[in-house]
């Protein structure tokens, strides 16, 4: 039947109403609003994806036009922006290009003014606009600002239109978006929880004060606001425009036709490419801010988490990702909400298996998410701080990537393995700027940083970041207008990629030198630094774990200029040297936690490197002409030619028969070190006994047992222990 054959659904029903139907008809896997017959599509395809087409053309065009007039690099250079249609009840139908993981952060936000009766109190009438940063209304962390405007229709509300963007600055306790030296979200910055920040299609002049006075560099924010407010209302006049010529009757069917489309286009892709049944894995994300600079009372310990993931296809074609296991959330800022990994599921499925059809809210209904309470996943206490989520939701959705990459494999989709995650640091700064004024802002370069391997083609070199699969690095120019840096140079950073038969894409690293302040603090954000959480698949490495960054104060560098002599333009020249130091005098400072230990000064050299995946299949496997090119383009360094995938080189070629027996050898060498599984397990199994663990794997283990019965019976059952048995404290 159609949507307007049920009398609920008419025009003049309630933004409630029309929530409450939708999740009674999705609640056990149903089609959406019971819509059993695609009318619309049947009646008349053409004119069905006519109106597809505009309205996805009205999103796509308000987002490029609303960029250019963006006074941030972060929407204008990475295209850190998204703008999206969505149902009376909040459910997406049409959205643009960019950041997708906040399609349906802003549903959530949505609904969460529906059910606190938004309509009644503020009110929701035509030209309002209302705001949200707030992770537990409907975000992943408080630099991602949403703005949200209604489409009314005959005095009657029928739909809205969201558009978020990065934000450089939201004035908490540390300059740029991302706080980490926290255990709670007071000193996160400028919370919008859910406001009416505007009326009659323009902001309200007191919103734009409290901008004005509580982040470090106001036009950012304000005029991305104006930004992503003209993007909406754009596509709100443009909605109007076509429901005028198509009819609101018309209108309401096919748009919810559009998302139930995109719901049975989802199970039959799931059914025709993933084998049904079980598929499990695990990865890590560690907290480390024991000892850190600056960090607060209470946030200043270690924390390692294991992140386990079971993902069950059944034979309808729903995906249930569940992670039952996963440890209590942390005095940090790491914490993900259900909204935040509502949108992890969202852009990987849209970058894994959105590949054909319509992409809107029809492909989250064909999901399920089993997120335990109070866990590192489903943080339920709202003093918590969630500045840093991305730092759990990468590793977290790039293990689901894998999980499915395996599910394609089994069904013999080889062009669909793809390891696209790369959990990469974010560097952020402020202080003094160049200009002499207060400066606080996030570098987007990293949107440039490695993806994981395919099963039929190495990884992408320094141009993919799966939470934003159109992004770049932006131009150094740009840059160096908004910081105090100049670039001495961007290089490929050797050996990042994770190696195998196809290795990992390589990442890059920066130089800079500051310029003209002598007040800049600089940090690297949300990546473990002591635990693999890219790994390989099918005997692939995982990539590297982070590279924090080098400094250099009180350098030699005008010197050398002015004596005509090198100066560095890379981090590392062969993967075993960093040329920083080779050429440089002065006070040297590798720094693996999350600041260096002091501001930095005019001349002073700072380095950041930045993240990439993990390979497919053994190493030993790979093409030696292919890592002879990779030596010579400056990919893999001679060591790791000859050390990790057994090849032998002579000049830029690799030698055939040195490099057999190398392998030869190698693989001998393998079998030779190899513990039978049996010994193995019974080793590790006193190591268990004995609760012979590091401190935070202690911490890690107890959590998940506490949080998850079922996970402690596992545990206990697959060690061979008693139902009694505890980790010592």
């Amino acid at each position: 039947m159609s949507i307007l054959d049920s009398t609920r659904f008419v025009v003049g029903t309630t933004a409630k109403e029309a929530l409450e139907l939708s999740e009674q008809t999705t609640a056990h896997g149903g089609p959406y609003y019971g819509i059993d017959t695609l009318s619309a599509r049947e009646a008349d395809p053409l004119r069905y994806e006519s109106l597809h087409t505009q309205l996805r053309s009205a999103v796509v065009a308000a987002r490029e036009t609303a960029r250019r007039i963006s006074a941030s690099p972060a929407i204008r250079e990475q295209g850190e922006f998204v703008v999206a249609l969505y149902t009376l009840a909040g459910d997406a139908i049409v959205l643009s290009t960019g950041i997708m993981v906040h399609v349906e952060t802003v549903s959530r936000f949505i609904k969460w003014m529906i059910r606190n009766d938004y309509e009644a109190s503020p009110g929701v009438n035509a030209g309002d606009i209302f705001g949200n940063n707030d992770s537990f209304i409907g975000d992943v962390q408080p630099a991602d600002m949403m703005d949200v405007v209604p489409v009314h229709w005959g005095g009657h509300l029928i739909g809205w239109i969201g558009a978020v963007s990065h934000v450089l600055d939201v004035g908490g306790v540390e300059p740029g978006g991302e706080v980490a030296i926290i255990g709670d979200r007071y000193g996160e910055g400028m919370f919008v929880t859910g406001e009416k920040i505007g009326s009659n299609d323009d902001l309200h002049r007191d919103y734009l004060i409290r901008c004005e006075r509580n982040v470090r560099v106001p036009i950012y924010w304000i005029l991305d606001e104006k930004a992503k407010v003209s993007a909406c209302l754009d596509v709100r006049d443009k909605v109007l425009e076509i429901i005028g010529k198509v009819g609101i009757d018309y209108y309401l069917t096919a748009t919810h036709e559009f998302i139930e489309e995109n719901r049975r286009g989802q199970l039959a892709r799931v059914r025709s490419m993933l084998v049904p049944g079980h598929y499990r894995g695990v990865t890590h994300y560690s907290s480390l801010y024991e000892g850190a600079v600056g960090v607060q009372r209470g946030a200043a310990v270690d924390l390692l988490y294991a992140i386990p993931l079971e993902m069950t296809v059944d034979e309808t074609g729903k995906i249930c990702l569940d992670f039952d296991g996963m440890a209590e959330s942390g005095p940090h800022t790491s914490n993900c909400t259900v909204a935040a990994m509502d949108g992890g599921l969202f852009i990987t499925l849209t970058q894994m298996m959105g590949f054909d059809g319509k992409v809107n809210h029809g492909a989250k209904l064909a999901t399920e998410l089993v997120l335990p309470e109070s866990s590192l996943v489903n943080v339920v206490d709202e003093t918590s701080a969630t500045s840093t989520s991305w730092g759990v939701l990468i590793p977290a959705f790039s293990l689901f990537q894998r999980l499915l990459s395996r599910g394609f494999f089994a069904r013999g989709f080889l062009e669909e393995v793809f390891l696209g995650g790369s959990a990469t640091p974010f560097m952020e700064g402020g202080g003094i700027s160049q200009y002499g004024s207060q400066f606080g802002a996030g570098h987007f370069e990293c949107a440039s940083c490695g993806s994981g391997a395919r099963a039929l083609l190495d990884g992408i070199d320094v141009g993919y970041a799966g939470w934003n699969p159109e992004g770049d690095m932006g131009a150094a120019e740009v840059w160096e207008m908004e910081f105090p840096l100049l670039y001495l140079g961007r290089r490929t950073f050797i050996d990042s990629g994770g190696a195998g038969r196809f290795r990992g894409g390589v990442t890059f690293a920066s130089i800079w030198k500051v310029h003209n302040s002598n007040d800049v603090t600089l940090s690297s954000k949300e990546h473990s630094g002591r635990v693999f959480d890219q790994a390989g698949i099918f005997g692939g490495y995982p990539a590297p774990t982070a590279h924090r960054h080098v400094a250099v104060r009180r350098t030699d560098l005008d010197q050398r200029v002015a004596n005509n002599e090198p100066i560095p333009h890379s981090m590392s020249s062969d993967g075993e040297h960093i040329d920083v130091l080779q050429l440089l005098k002065g006070e040297v400072e590798v720094a693996e936690g999350q600041y260096a230990s002091a501001p930095f000064s005019e001349g002073d050299i700072y380095t950041h490197a930045y993240g990439s995946g993990g390979g497919y299949g053994d190493p030993l496997d790979r093409d030696p002409e292919r890592v002879a090119a990779d030596v010579s383009n400056g990919m893999v360094s001679a060591r790791a030619a000859r050390q990790t995938y057994g090849v032998v080189l002579t000049g830029d070629r690799a030698n055939p028969e040195a490099t057999e027996e190398l392998r030869d050898s190698m693989r001998r060498a393998r079998l030779a070190d190899a513990v039978p599984t049996q010994d193995w397990l019974a080793s590790e199994r006193a190591r268990v006994l004995a609760s012979d663990f590091a401190a935070p794997v202690k911490t890690m283990y107890r959590s998940s047992m506490t949080m998850s019965p079922a996970f402690a019976a596992e545990f206990r059952w697959f060690w061979g222990l008693d139902e009694t048995w505890e980790i010592a404290r």
